[in-house]
């Protein structure tokens, strides 16, 4: 079942926020993995894997457009389809 010949390669940078301009719908129709320093992020809001840093939410923050504030961490990170 897990046939990655049809999917999609995972892009370098992505984001699950529909505006941004690294969002990519046809990526988010397998569920995808993030390893963050050997170990699973299911938190990640964006990546970068040429840099090496993942974005996720400072706590319960929220921006003046409502969105949650994110923090970037640096690190090791790989992108995985599960």
């Amino acid at each position: 079942m897990n046939d990655t010949a049809t999917l999609p390669p995972l892009p370098d940078r992505l984001s699950i926020d529909p505006s941004s301009p690294f969002y990519n719908r046809d990526v988010f129709q397998r569920e995808i993995g993030i390893r963050f320093n050997d170990k699973d992020r299911h938190d990640v809001e964006e990546y970068c894997l040429s840099e090496g840093w993942i974005k996720v939410a400072a706590g319960k923050t929220l921006d003046r457009k409502g969105k949650p504030m994110l923090i970037k961490l640096k690190g090791k990170v790989e992108a995985f389809y599960k």
